[in-house]
């Protein structure tokens, strides 16, 4: 079974090899040059402060910036699981970031995009049960959002880098 699950472990090295993978924070690749260097916009709210403090924890603390990311945020709340009695017990909450990286200091576009994803939570308990599963749905869904964002930064970084 070992020999197995070697052989297994070293096929599966060499095709990544093999197809030209590498590491999106590799050494001189052009991910790497993002970490400290991008300024994320200052937070306005509760979702905004989980979106910058997510980014920052995936950037770094900014320290030479050279670029900035500016978003907008929207987010939307609907119910879904009604009762008989027309009583809301889960929620859904969906959101979209549209974002833009800018030269530090300019106006000057070097990419854009955007990200969407959505998340729940039940209203079945008490009042205060309830708010704070609406807390954490938002805060969850603030750190997916954080972190599609950041995926795009590290796919788009040639972009980005030139």
């Amino acid at each position: 079974m070992w020999l197995f699950k070697r052989l297994t472990f070293t096929l599966m090295l060499t095709a990544l090899t093999g197809c030209g993978f590498t590491p999106a924070l590799a050494p001189g690749d052009s991910g790497s040059a993002l970490p400290g260097r991008i300024e994320v916009m200052a937070p306005d709210d509760r979702n905004s402060f989980d979106i910058t403090r997510r980014l920052e924890e995936r950037l770094g603390q900014p320290r030479d910036v050279n670029w900035d990311l500016n978003y907008t945020l929207t987010t939307d709340e609907e119910g879904v699981g009604i009762t008989p009695e027309q009583v809301t017990t889960r929620f859904n909450i969906h959101g979209q970031v549209h974002f833009t990286v800018t030269l530090s200091g300019t106006d000057q576009q070097v990419f854009s995009g955007q990200v969407r994803n959505s998340t729940s939570y039940a209203a079945t308990g008490n009042t205060v049960s309830t708010l704070t599963a609406e807390r954490d749905a938002r805060q969850r869904l603030m750190f997916i959002l954080a972190d599609q964002l950041y995926t795009q930064l590290l796919l788009n970084s040639d972009q980005i880098v030139q």
